[in-house]
């Protein structure tokens, strides 16, 4: 049995036909707020805090399917009939299964450097740092960061400060994570797996970067047996967050698809 679901932490820019974005893994609103706010001149934009990630509620329950009815319960919460979605890695796979389930509440989907199928593992020793690390005794921000840099060897910089950002001190001072590890540590099969159901035969865009190998020729097929109207896009020199590493392009990809 998986909870009800919970009001989610957000933020809204703008007016206009709604647009709600979904981060990735260990990732939060924040990482879309530029992006947000520059889509927000035509659209109400919608960011949102997934369940275990940023100022959401922590929860012991984790999955796509508790995922997608917390998304639908957020449209309902807020008066959303129908919106264009833009997913993020495992907010991309989130989106996917959301516009298989929800079609009619689906505009248009943008789903950010992942497919529909399942991928090796690529964040075990991620998890196990993290969890290596007794917050309860750091001496401060660059203490775990360190400590993050020798367990994590020879792991992109990129990533280093990815978790870095998700380091914050809670109301009784001591530093806690934006993201519930453990539970997401348990929960990292799921996670890694597949997203199936019904076709979505609305408008689909996926983007890749041109440095990931999150979509390739080998899984795109799945894409087309899913989403059978896709467009795919790649953006030069850009890695699996392509959205921080070409923004300016991101930003065009997405607004020539959406005004099209």
């Amino acid at each position: 049995m998986f909870e009800f679901a919970m009001n989610l932490n957000y933020k809204t820019f703008g007016d206009g036909f709604p647009l709600v974005i979904l981060h990735g893994l260990m990732g939060s609103l924040d990482n879309w707020l530029s992006l947000a706010k520059r889509f927000s001149t035509a659209y109400r934009v919608w960011i949102i805090d997934q369940r275990n990630h940023g100022k959401s509620p922590f929860s012991n329950e984790f999955s796509y399917h508790i995922l997608v009815n917390d998304l639908h319960d957020f449209f309902e919460q807020n008066g959303i009939e129908k919106a264009h979605i833009i997913g993020h890695s495992m907010g991309g796979k989130v989106a996917m299964d959301f516009a298989a389930q929800y079609p009619e509440m689906v505009e248009k989907l943008v789903v950010v450097d992942v497919a529909p199928v399942a991928y090796d593992d690529r964040h075990s020793h991620i998890f196990k740092a993290l969890l290596a690390i007794d917050l309860s005794r750091v001496a401060g921000r660059e203490d775990v960061e360190t400590q993050l840099h020798t367990l994590l060897n020879g792991e992109d910089e990129r990533t280093i400060q990815f978790l870095m950002k998700g380091l914050y001190r809670n109301d009784e001072n001591n530093f806690a994570w934006r993201f519930n590890v453990p539970v997401l540590w348990k929960a990292y099969n799921e996670i890694s797996d597949r997203v199936g159901g019904s076709p979505f035969l609305g408008q689909a865009l996926f983007i890749k970067g041109q440095k990931s190998n999150y979509i390739t020729a080998e899984n795109f097929s799945a894409i087309d047996e899913l989403f059978p109207n896709n467009e795919l896009e790649e953006i030069a020199n850009a890695g699996h967050w392509l959205h921080a590493d070409a923004p300016q392009v991101f930003a065009e990809v997405v607004e020539r698809f959406l005004q099209a």
